[in-house]
């Protein structure tokens, strides 16, 4: 290969370097920002410690056949050190054991109450409905300051409750939602699991979730916890209100933007855990769902995001990669401008591996499992396409037991 070949190569490697390095220093200035412009649900802690939190809090549990979760969920809420707590689990649909193994987990705490829905009406998602009927036919609910809603595969360390509401109060909230630490035990959770949840916090910064001054603000929540004030909940129409939504949880954050209410997403910090799917299948399945909604059923905007996250994690690492290879190439054949492949490939690739790194801790991981983020992107990537597809062809999307007709806009 003659020079003048050698030294284009070097030049495209050094440029694909730069823009992972541009890219990825960008994406880790936005971490340092979040983390020093918001708080943490263990921050609440302390928060709850100085100013203790006041009013009755309901935690509103949707549950459709989930025996093998709901009694660790019921054993965290029993723990909760929040002195007026009072938690309905709304039932919905359940064809297997759940509600004995409920029964058997509340063990007579008379905080608990359980609502079982028996069907779901047409025009409604069946979790929103069965959220609805909880908060409609709950005494908890009725004399509740504060609505919490969670779901049956989460659990809450004893002082969640306690920190979240003092957080709330704190700052203002008619709306707190937290990002919630996800389990690592299966191979996708690992690998692929990270990438997801970066890229929809890419596309829904906490910063511009959280911060009412925020440019562009960007309304999200989780549905997997969601704590309200009861008088904003009801002013924006409550659950009845997005009945029909896949993506409740973006949907109600969107009405207390539109209603001028303060919201906050932040991170758990591990005080609120999830098993978010028991199998590959499921995994790839659900994220297509959230992804979906949360894209507006935009095909090409689903497509469009697969790509990047494929260029960005993957493809430009990689050549970054190779750019530090080639340069120790050279520098082997005596060529001094070698180091400036090595160090600007070096450079981003570090860049990249620190918000792997940073990505992987706060969902729950090891930082040693960043070198794998590539092969998580490229997954990814799959998860988006499979779901610009499907809205494509028309296929329904299943979920809690349901398919709904989803048309691409």
């Amino acid at each position: 290969m003659s020079a003048d070949a050698h030294l284009i190569i070097a030049v495209a490697l050094l440029v694909a370097s730069v823009a992972l390095g541009v890219y990825w220093g960008a994406g880790l200035g936005q971490v340092v920002r979040t983390r020093r412009g918001l708080p943490t649900a263990r921050d609440g802690i302390a928060i709850a410690e100085e100013r203790p939190p006041i009013g009755r809090v309901c935690v509103v549990v949707p549950a459709h056949n989930e025996v093998d979760k709901i009694g660790a969920l019921i054993t965290s809420l029993r723990t909760q050190d929040h002195a007026d707590l009072r938690v309905v689990l709304a039932l919905d649909r359940c064809s297997d054991a759940t509600a004995d193994e409920a029964r058997a987990a509340i063990g007579g705490d008379d905080r608990f109450e359980i609502v079982e829905i028996d069907a779901c009406p047409e025009g409604w998602a069946g979790k929103v409905h069965a959220v609805h009927e909880g908060v409609a036919r709950s005494g908890g609910a009725a004399g509740a300051q504060w609505l919490l809603f969670t779901d049956a595969d989460t659990t809450f360390h004893p002082s969640c409750v306690r920190a979240t509401l003092a957080i709330a109060q704190q700052r203002g909230d008619g709306l707190l939602s937290l990002l919630s630490t996800l389990t690592t035990k299966r191979w996708y959770e690992r690998i692929v699991q990270a990438a997801c949840g970066l890229e929809l916090v890419r596309q829904y910064p906490p910063l511009k979730a959280s911060l009412a001054d925020a440019p562009q603000r960007r309304p999200f929540a989780n549905g997997q916890f969601m704590l309200f004030s009861r008088d904003v909940y009801d002013t924006i129409g409550g659950h009845e209100g997005v009945k029909g939504e896949l993506l409740e949880d973006i949907a109600l954050s969107r009405r207390v933007r539109d209603g001028g209410a303060g919201a906050s997403m932040l991170l758990a910090d591990g005080m609120l855990s999830c098993a978010m799917y028991d199998d590959w299948a499921e995994f790839g399945k659900g994220w297509k769902r959230i992804y979906t909604e949360a894209a507006n059923r935009k095909a090409s905007r689903l497509r469009k995001h697969a790509w990047r996250v494929r260029l960005t994690v993957c493809v430009l690492p990689a050549l970054a990669a190779a750019c530090v290879g080639l340069g120790v190439w050279h520098l082997a054949q005596g060529r001094v401008w070698g180091w400036a492949c090595v160090g600007v490939g070096v450079v981003a690739l570090g860049l990249w591996l620190a918000v792997m790194g940073v990505s992987a801790r706060e969902g729950g991981g090891s930082a040693w499992w960043a070198p794998l983020a590539g092969v998580g992107g490229w997954l990814t990537g799959s998860i988006l396409l499979d779901a610009a597809r499907d809205l494509e062809r028309g296929r329904p999307t299943s979920w809690g037991g349901r398919e709904y007709a989803r048309q691409a806009r």
